[in-house]
């Protein structure tokens, strides 16, 4: 168990920051919308009812959509912008789309290489369906 804690910490430490990013949405949307609904003389609803409305699902989309734009931006503007002294960053020089041999990927990979980064037999392999 504690291996394949280790081995999976990344992803079980976004899992955790996702499940937690999403209880503090509902806690916080339930209270938005209760108060707006006393405000309407409308009833409260439950925070059951809540999780299974469409206003829930609605703000998480709309916050997920956010999100990944600006995940998406991030990731395609590091590619050709540098900031000096950020450990984030590429260096002034490497700035651009890297090469096969720089990324270890095609005939540079390595004998502990994952599939995709072969290139070619990841087709054949049928990685990606």
């Amino acid at each position: 168990m504690r291996r394949f804690v280790l081995d999976n910490s990344l992803t079980l430490f976004f899992v955790v920051i996702l499940l937690l990013a999403l209880f503090g949405q509902s806690v916080a949307g339930l209270a938005a919308l209760n108060s707006e609904q006393i405000a309407a003389g409308l009833p409260v609803l439950t925070y059951g009812r809540y999780l299974t409305s469409s206003s829930f699902a609605v703000d998480v989309a709309e916050n997920w959509q956010s999100e990944f734009l600006q995940f998406t931006l991030y990731v395609l503007a590091t590619v050709y912008l540098v900031q000096r002294g950020s450990s984030e960053s590429k260096e002034p020089q490497k700035a651009g789309p890297e090469s096969d041999e720089d990324q270890k990927v095609a005939e540079y990979a390595g004998p502990d290489s994952p599939a995709w980064a072969i290139g070619n037999d990841c087709r054949e392999a049928e990685v990606f369906p």
